[in-house]
């Protein structure tokens, strides 16, 4: 994958009760959602809590300082955003986020493109949907 900065956002209320480790270390093993990527760098937020609006001004202040930071070398084109699969998919956590669409058109009309569905997905999950525990989106 052409991109330079992987953005994990996680789930507020998932967060409270997960630290976000198997997200971060599909990340680093490069492993499921991650497995095409190369050189990158990371970072991880939440979405600020329901309905998902504070992810306009998190997203304002990563692409500020990314301006800053990477001095105009990484564009927005080079951001991958991944909506953690907490958001995304039926969970042990929770269901897949009510806000979810509405949170995509923020990203999007703050000029990310680059927009991923999931992160990590344990296998157990993966066979609850199989056997119809969990839905699948």
């Amino acid at each position: 994958m052409d991109s330079k900065y992987v953005v994990i956002i996680q789930c507020d209320i998932a967060h409270r009760r997960c630290s976000g480790f198997q997200c971060t270390s599909a990340f680093y093993n490069r492993e499921e959602k991650f497995k095409d990527y190369d050189d990158v760098r990371y970072i991880s937020f939440t979405c600020g809590g329901c309905c998902g609006k504070a992810i306009s001004a998190k997203l304002e202040h990563f692409s500020k300082k990314l301006n800053r930071k990477c001095k105009g070398d990484i564009d927005k084109d080079k951001v991958a955003i991944h909506l953690a699969s907490c958001m995304t998919t039926d969970n042990h956590h929770y269901d897949r986020c009510p806000h979810i669409d509405y949170i995509k058109k923020i990203i999007l009309k703050k000029g990310y493109r680059n927009l991923i569905e999931g992160s990590y997905i344990s296998k157990n999950s993966e066979l609850k949907r199989q056997r119809g525990v969990y839905v699948s989106y």
